[in-house]
């Protein structure tokens, strides 16, 4: 996994390994390394995935939640209208990237926040405004990435990430991403109101994600499965931290402000783009199609 410049080099850390379907005996499995290889040897339109992306995924699911909060309920302007209001910034954001012809690091960081910022609103209304709860809405929103994952298999043949080049392809990546991170905002609310409180909840998300990476590392499972998996489990990690820090003291939060949280996690996540340039087209999973 390369990092900034030459001078980095952290091997093998969630990106030398990489999305494509390698067994631990080095062999790849069939279908979901080459599916998406593009015979014109077109980059892929994500970054790579190595140990920056995370880092920076994390961030940006904290802001989803501190700054969907700030709208909803410091402006209270109510979930619905802010999901309005998101879920047309995400159509833009979405919009654009897809227009792109090849990777821009803000402009794809721009679509992720738009997906965690939806997300977070989108959950509050189904979970709260519908009265749905907590399970309803994980469940159901769930089956919805379970199944949008699956037509996008039956369709391309494939559910990796390691060469996103084609429209139809962004399409079911971004709705995936979108779901995903609902999903994930219901999960952190549901665990964090249970019992565990916000910081209990930070910590079994992360050893969660732990127990993905372990898994990554020391087995032949699909890495386009862990993938999504980590996916998943960084928008409940995200959202944990966010509630962690905005909350009021007597809820088990910091209550510190939404808007001053936000920003400070803002500043953090383009300093994080600016000091390691990230790439595409350098998936693990596309040269091992070469």
């Amino acid at each position: 996994m390369r990092i900034g410049s030459d001078s980095w080099d952290f091997s093998g850390f969630w990106g030398n390994k990489g999305l494509s379907l390698t067994s631990r005996a080095g062999r790849e499995t069939p279908r979901e390394v080459t599916a998406q290889q593009p015979a014109d040897g077109a980059f892929s339109k994500v970054p790579e995935v190595a140990i920056v992306f995370w880092v920076i995924k994390i961030a940006a699911t904290t802001l989803g939640e501190t700054g969907g909060d700030a709208l909803s309920m410091s402006l209270n302007l109510g979930y619905a209208a802010s999901t309005i209001i998101f879920f047309v910034l995400f159509a833009v954001a979405v919009g654009a990237e897809i227009r792109a012809k090849r990777f821009h690091a803000f402009l794809y960081w721009g679509v992720i926040v738009a997906t965690t910022l939806t997300g977070t609103t989108m959950a509050d209304f189904s979970d709260r405004s519908l009265g749905i709860g907590y399970p309803g809405g994980s469940l159901i929103l769930f089956a919805l990435v379970i199944a949008t994952l699956t037509i996008w298999r039956l369709k391309t043949g494939s559910i990796s990430v390691a060469c996103i080049t084609s429209p139809k392809v962004e399409m079911f990546y971004w709705t995936t991403i979108l779901l995903s991170n609902t999903l994930g905002t219901a999960l952190g609310d549901w665990v964090a109101d249970s019992g565990p409180g916000y910081e209990g909840g930070a910590l079994i998300f992360a050893g969660c994600i732990g127990i993905v990476a372990l898994i990554y590392f020391f087995t032949g499972a699909s890495r386009a499965v862990l993938f999504w998996a980590a996916f998943v489990l960084t928008r409940p990690l995200g959202a944990t931290l966010g509630d962690l820090l905005t909350k009021p003291v007597a809820s088990g939060g910091l209550n510190l402000s939404r808007y001053s949280s936000s920003a400070a996690i803002a500043c953090f996540m383009v300093l994080c783009i600016l000091v390691f340039p990230q790439r595409a087209g350098q998936h693990p999973g596309a040269k091992a199609a070469d």
